[in-house]
């Protein structure tokens, strides 16, 4: 646990509020998910049960302590449904701030700069992958409702007519032969032989 907790204290984070905060979000975390990152709010005053943001690599969890500290508001969002982050540097620190592709907005302000810089740069980060993801999501859902289905081969020309290339004197012979054997008429040989005949 220790070692869990100093790789979130780079950015003059309090301690006693990751660590609190990192037994919780611990206990929320789904398959395969991880926390990356931990920002805690500093406000000017003295703050007992400071505001943070745990970033995992599935959402954003903003953590808000209630009465006195003793329970916790959490809400989420998944990364698939972020459509941007902010964020605002002033005097006093730093306010982080999101948007859901639905418009709903929310933010933590009083945040250290070099926190609110760490969110950021991993908000756009997932924020890039997710625009990727849903690119591919809106194509695949066009292509459904165009009845696309699975596209094989897809930009390569299939040809119409293939007729192998062979050697026109061979195909001669071979159609002579035919005719000595009485397989082909001799109508049918003079027609073929004009067709290759024509060709050369």
């Amino acid at each position: 646990m220790i070692n869990d907790l100093k790789k979130f204290l780079n950015e003059e984070q309090d301690p006693k509020a990751v660590e609190k905060l990192l037994v919780k979000v611990n206990g929320l975390l789904t398959s395969g998910e991880q926390v990356e990152y931990i920002a805690v709010q500093k406000k000017p005053a003295i703050n007992l049960s400071p505001d943070c943001i745990a970033l995992t690599n599935k959402r954003i969890i903003f953590c808000r302590p209630k009465n006195l500290g003793l329970s916790m508001d959490f809400q989420d969002y998944a990364w698939k449904d972020i459509l941007d982050c902010h964020m605002k540097e002033g005097i006093m620190g730093a306010t982080f701030s999101m948007k859901t592709i639905k418009g709903h907005i929310n933010m933590l302000d009083y945040l250290p700069k070099a926190q609110a810089r760490k969110l950021y740069q991993f908000a756009q980060q997932k924020e890039e992958e997710m625009v990727v993801f849903r690119r591919e999501h809106d194509l695949e859902t066009k292509r459904a409702i165009a009845g696309g289905g699975i596209t094989v081969n897809a930009g390569l020309p299939i040809p119409q007519n293939q007729e192998q290339k062979e050697d026109p004197l061979e195909t001669l012979q071979k159609l002579k032969k035919l005719l000595e054997s009485e397989i082909i008429s001799q109508t049918e040989f003079d027609t073929k032989k004009t067709e290759i005949l024509s060709k050369m």
